[in-house]
């Protein structure tokens, strides 16, 4: 009766590790993703994502889901900004 609460948080957490919260919106899987700006593209604007890297400061998430989820949310917003292509400016 003891390890139940051990194991119940066990549970949540390997259930969240498969998990994604971020969807692709429509419009999104045509913006196109570069490491670094081409030459002669208009600058449309910059927008700032973030996602957590932690659940309930027990777990960190694995590097590259939270890669993946900052730039598709980086994408979901290029399209309401005019942009097909975008560079990260960071890590």
């Amino acid at each position: 009766m003891r390890h139940l609460p051990f194991a119940a948080l066990a549970t949540v957490v390997l259930g969240l590790s498969g998990c994604t919260w971020v969807h692709m919106a429509p419009g999104a899987k045509a913006v196109q993703v570069m490491a670094t700006a081409p030459t002669g593209c208009e600058k449309r604007g910059e927008v700032s994502v973030s996602v957590a890297d932690k659940v309930a400061l027990v777990y960190e998430r694995n590097d590259l889901r939270v890669r993946e989820e900052l730039e598709t949310l980086a994408r979901n917003e290029a399209p309401g900004i005019g942009a097909d292509t975008i560079s990260p400016l960071g890590p």
